[in-house]
């Protein structure tokens, strides 16, 4: 791993998550003391096992985030709540309002540094981003609440700079490796059940950024990012889409079938499926959504160009070399 500067203490909210995690590890591997907010014995469990201290409590909390905060040099804010379908309510609350009181609850604890972990999905509202780079405006008001939630929260945390607190907001693409508990998983799961189609051929380009190249560019954003700023991170250049699935799931000795539906079929599927969702009491979550079909069929092609010359990133990790060690995990 590379000699990037590690932060002598650090709060970090979604610490037994996927990227929370492999932060831990990467901070108290470069002697970092971390407190991690942990709203349940389960999520204090993995925060332990990460090398974090637990800190109870969740981000409705803030005078548990501010106790878990206090000390700290740097706050890096990995918790949301995800999702491709859900009640606008519960992603106001989790990212939006969550965000709020995670930045407010450290800038109370005399937190220096908010590190917002932030998504190319706040860009997202129906068209393709190509080749984009961080002056591409937000989308509060995509109809993928995911997609609104997390570009209200960035922009949210990129006003809130100054007043004692510096906010720098990180933004990879398409996060996978080791410890991913949510695409991986649903893939696989989805060709094991027969539901897995192509959408629109699956031809086009996509970014992709390996979780240690996210935890990189934090421990960057956190160093050496600019108050007010957004940046970039990926794995460096696009892949095609369909490649890059297909030998994702190849890892996990699982060959993805041939089997296509038209763009244009799969949009019109999406929002039939969730205007009968949002209008009746159906059980679960549609079979198609907006977002999903967003993520799979439309180009995400990401320029990183501001993150290299004012953070000097570069990806820690390959594509070629995260696949072997996914290969390998799994041997």
């Amino acid at each position: 791993m590379s000699p990037t500067e590690v932060p002598a203490s650090a709060f970090v909210t979604g610490g037994s998550g996927f990227i929370g995690g492999a932060l831990i590890r990467r901070l108290v591997s470069g002697g970092c003391r971390v407190q991690a907010l942990a709203r349940s014995e389960e999520a204090a469990a993995k925060v332990r096992e990460a090398g974090g201290d637990p800190a109870p409590g969740g981000l409705g909390d803030m005078a548990a985030m501010r106790a878990g905060a206090e000390g700290c040099e740097v706050a890096f804010h990995a918790a949301a709540f995800l999702g491709e379908w859900g009640r606008w309510e519960d992603f106001e609350r989790g990212n939006v309002d969550g965000t709020r009181n995670a930045r407010e609850a450290c800038r109370a604890a005399g937190v220096r540094r908010f590190v917002h972990v932030g998504t190319e999905a706040a860009l997202l509202d129906g068209g393709p981003l190509v080749n984009v780079d961080e002056t591409a405006p937000l989308r509060p008001s995509s109809k993928a609440f995911y997609s609104r939630s997390k570009a209200m929260a960035e922009h949210d945390v990129v006003a809130a700079d100054g007043d004692g607190l510096e906010t720098v907001v990180l933004r990879p693409r398409l996060v996978w490796g080791p410890g991913d508990a949510t695409i991986l998983p649903a893939l696989t799961e989805a060709v094991r059940k027969g539901r897995f189609a192509w959408i629109g051929g699956g031809c086009h380009l996509t970014s992709t950024t390996h979780v240690d190249n996210v935890v990189e560019g934090l421990l960057l954003a956190a160093s050496r990012g600019r108050g007010g700023e957004a940046y970039f991170v990926t794995d460096g250049a696009p892949l095609v889409f369909r490649e890059f699935i297909t030998r994702l799931l190849a890892t996990q000795g699982v060959e993805v079938p041939d089997k296509n539906v038209p763009a244009g079929v799969a949009r019109a599927a999406a929002a039939l499926a969730e205007g009968a969702w949002g209008l009746l009491p159906l059980p679960g979550s549609p079979p198609l959504t907006r977002l999903a079909v967003w993520l799979s069929s439309l180009e995400c092609t990401i320029d990183i160009s501001k993150a290299r010359a004012e953070l000097g990133y570069e990806p820690v990790v390959s594509v070629e070399e995260g696949l072997e060690g996914l290969s390998a995990a799994r041997a």
